[in-house]
């Protein structure tokens, strides 16, 4: 299951990481060319300035996801 999201600056990023911590189920981020681990802090960084897709395992309820990735925008 996906979810775009664009990511403006390193407090946003702060932010999906530890959302992403809290996750019952795995949180990745995907462009183009690269996928990353949401938990990945260091990683992460590299997407400032980016658009992105929330991925997550299809089981993952479409309302939960919505919600984490409300609070990540």
């Amino acid at each position: 299951m996906t979810r775009v999201i664009d990511i403006k600056n390193k407090e946003q990023i702060q932010r999906i990481n530890q959302l992403a911590c809290e996750a019952p189920y795995e949180v990745w981020l995907s462009t183009e060319t690269v996928m990353l681990d949401a938990r990945s802090l260091l990683s992460l960084y590299s997407l400032v300035g980016q658009q992105a897709k929330v991925v997550t395992e299809d089981e993952v309820d479409p309302k939960a996801l919505n919600r984490l990735v409300r609070k990540m925008s």
